[in-house]
């Protein structure tokens, strides 16, 4: 086929007066092709005009294609076994042409937010080792769609109460909140419906007038809608977590807040600027925080417990003694657990990590009441053993090894036969059973019996016989 701009030299030099000779000659193409072109006198090419073969059959190729559940391959045999013979790939360019089976391609749009307008938050599951444990955290992050500022966390469960915890932090990492922070119909913020049906839920709501800003849903399955959000979290996962050692969730969180400093004030070849340099332009449009933000808390009653503990979460935090089966109101904060009567805070406690089965207990508190003796692993027989023999010692070493904190009952044994036998020949029978790392006490109180028989005691072997 002659493309287009030689058609159009071919004609353009034909008009000049040039012969046929010379523009086949000038264009390097034969005579034939430059007639051809100037019979048709067009610029552009005529359109191929190629009969299709499986033009005849399109209501047949329709029909076996919803019986066949749009598989090709299964049409094509169909239409074998009909005797239609029409190649595989000439079917399927075939239906590509038609818009059988195919979904018409739809151009990708683009969005242009005006500084200070949305903000974007969304959570995403992360598999991340802290510690020598392999955790699965959720990983929150919010994010200013005109500057591209990022701030993100992760927590090892996510709820309303949490939400809260990280968007309050977010927003005053910022220093501002945007008019509207779109969500990906997240079941924590929205009480129901979906899109731009959804219901928010009244106490995110009047979490949200508190900033002046607005929470909105975009419809499933529109992810472009919230991508200045769904896109950091791949870069979170190969960027941050790769090569980097976390003590424990406290330790996470310091590294990825210092790692969305560095990102926002490093260089962007996307946007062919820094972060922290288009926040400077935004920051002035943002909602200005209120003068009083007070601490982000969540509300517990419970009832104080014979032993003068608080239950939440699994953990156990102490009260004072005189609030023994009484109900109390639990103010927990991120860091805090505060525990009231009325209006008055009885006591106040570090929080533990929730699900960690741990006791806080404070100095105020240690002392009240009856507390259960702990028995100590260590007996009194114990130290007298050791001074007697090194024998003893070592046998004692190892039974603390193999029993764990539970020797008491085997050391109370050997501590008998260290009264009942004569001590030479209880250690050299010791010491013949730690060479085979034997810690039967009562095989080895026949060992002793056996080197001792015929010393200390009269033996009949004639009324054996």
């Amino acid at each position: 086929m002659i493309k287009q701009e030689i058609r159009q030299a071919v004609i353009v030099l034909h008009q000049k007066g040039h012969s046929i000779r010379e523009i086949a000659r000038a264009v390097e193409t034969s005579r034939n092709s430059v007639k051809k072109v100037l019979a048709s006198g067009q610029i552009k090419a005529p359109p191929i005009t190629k009969p299709e073969a499986a033009l005849k059959y399109i209501d047949l190729i329709k029909q076996l294609h919803k019986n066949c559940g749009g598989n090709l391959v299964r049409v094509n045999e169909e239409l074998q076994a009909k005797q239609i013979n029409i190649a595989y790939s000439t079917l399927t360019a075939f239906c590509r042409r038609h818009q059988i089976g195919v979904k018409p391609k739809q151009r990708a749009g683009q969005y242009h937010f005006a500084p200070g307008r949305e903000m974007q938050h969304d959570t995403s599951p992360h598999k991340v080792v802290v510690g020598d444990k392999l955790c699965h955290l959720e990983c929150a992050s919010l994010v200013l769609c005109y500057s591209r500022m990022i701030y993100a966390q992760v927590y090892p469960v996510w709820n309303r109460f949490l939400t809260k915890i990280f968007l309050n932090e977010a927003i005053r990492y910022f220093e501002g909140a945007a008019k509207q922070c779109m969500l990906d119909n997240s079941s924590v913020i929205i009480a129901s419906g979906c899109g731009t049906n959804a219901v928010i839920a009244p106490e995110m709501e009047a979490f949200a007038q508190r900033y002046q800003t607005k929470f909105i849903a975009h419809w499933p399955g529109d992810a472009n809608r919230s991508a200045r959000v769904e896109g950091p979290f791949n870069y979170i996962e190969k960027n941050f977590y790769a090569g980097r050692r976390f003590e424990n969730i406290a330790d996470l969180n310091a590294q990825l807040k210092k790692w969305c400093e560095r990102v926002n004030h490093a260089y962007s070849r996307k946007l062919r600027t820094k972060r922290i340099d288009l926040f400077a332009t935004e920051k002035q449009y943002l909602n200005p925080l209120p003068l009083y933000l007070p601490e982000v808390y969540e509300i517990h009653h419970r009832i104080v417990d014979l032993m003068g503990y608080v239950n939440l979460h699994t953990n156990r935090y102490s009260s004072p003694s005189d609030f023994i089966s009484r109900q109390v109101q639990v103010q927990e904060s991120k860091n805090m657990v505060r525990i009231f009567n009325g209006p008055r805070e009885i006591c106040c406690h570090q929080r533990l990590e929730p699900g960690s089965y741990s006791l806080s207990v404070l100095a105020e508190h240690q002392h009240q009441g009856r507390s259960k003796q702990v028995k100590s692993k260590y007996l009194a027989e114990e130290k007298k053993l050791c001074l007697a023999a090194p024998q003893f010692k070592e046998l004692i070493t190892r039974l603390h090894q193999k029993k764990g904190n539970r020797p008491q009952v085997a050391i109370r044994f050997l501590y008998r036969m260290y009264l009942d036998y004569p001590l030479e020949a209880l250690c050299r029978a010791i010491a013949r059973a730690l060479e085979y790392n034997l810690l039967d006490l009562k095989r080895i109180e026949k060992i002793v019996l056996r080197e001792i028989g015929g010393e200390f005691f009269r033996l009949n072997y004639e009324s054996k016989k």
